[in-house]
């Protein structure tokens, strides 16, 4: 099976600061590939650089086999790449149902005033109502954004990436300040996702990772210091030494 993402020596700089550094991975349709390292490992800029939010200082980004490098944020989005971000990115004074709209008329190419009538927007309702339903926010859909917990409100964030169908969705950090229900929620979700579409994950929650993933990138001082299944990073030495020592690492020893 050929990868749907591929980044060939990808690396960024920032002056004389190496973010990533020469980050090599093939991410698979209908798996979920979290990424992980300790805070300052280069996690966030490698998603950004991959999206197109900061260029490449060298190397290549290939999706399903094309070179976009290059390729501005807009045309990798209509390809079918999508992401949310470490802080909550939504319209906190519109309800869900709008916010979602809103992203579903941009990626058809239809008029974004929220004032249009609905009886002209048959396709953006259906397909609204139809992504509410896919990530269980259906029953608050009226409420206002800045009403809802902070789990649903990154549930909403999911939501809408989900708006322009995306082959590959990249999630920064989407359990970060969840509660244990709310983090099983965005667990199913993902996981559920996962048997969609190609799911990029990067999460400090190790139980999360461990328990949805089916491959595992470990970054360090930007680059890559291990990769494999969750039960391969587990045992590695060198991931416990860098990253998951100590009690970070105790749920883990069952897998």
């Amino acid at each position: 099976m050929e990868p749907i993402l591929t980044t060939k020596d990808l690396s960024r700089h920032f002056g004389g600061v190496l973010a990533v550094n020469l980050v090599s991975l093939n991410v698979y349709d209908r798996q979920v590939h979290s990424i992980i390292g300790p805070n300052g490992a280069g996690k966030t800029t490698l998603i950004n650089v991959i999206t197109g939010r900061l260029g490449a200082s060298e190397g290549q980004v290939l999706y399903q086999g094309r070179d976009i490098t290059h390729r501005p944020v807009y045309e990798r989005v209509r390809q079918g790449i999508s992401r949310t971000f470490q802080i909550t990115s939504i319209f906190m004074g519109l309800s869900v149902q709008e916010n979602v709209r809103i992203a579903v008329q941009s990626h058809l190419g239809g008029s974004l005033s929220i004032f249009k009538p609905r009886g002209g927007l048959t396709e953006v309702n259906a397909k609204t109502g139809a992504i509410l339903e896919r990530v269980g926010l259906t029953d608050v859909n009226r409420q206002p954004a800045n009403s809802l917990a902070h789990g649903d409100q990154r549930v909403l964030e999911v939501a809408i990436a989900l708006a322009g169908d995306p082959k590959v969705l990249l999630l920064d950090e989407p359990a970060a300040g969840m509660s244990p229900a709310e983090t099983d929620q965005i667990s199913e979700l993902i996981s559920a996702l996962g048997k969609e579409m190609a799911v990029v994950l990067v999460e400090h929650d190790m139980e999360v990772v461990m328990k949805i993933s089916e491959h595992i990138t470990v970054l360090h001082q930007g680059g890559v210091i291990a990769r494999g299944t969750p039960r391969e990073i587990a045992s590695d030495k060198q991931v416990r030494d860098a990253y998951l020592g100590g009690d970070q690492w105790a749920p883990l020893t069952k897998i």
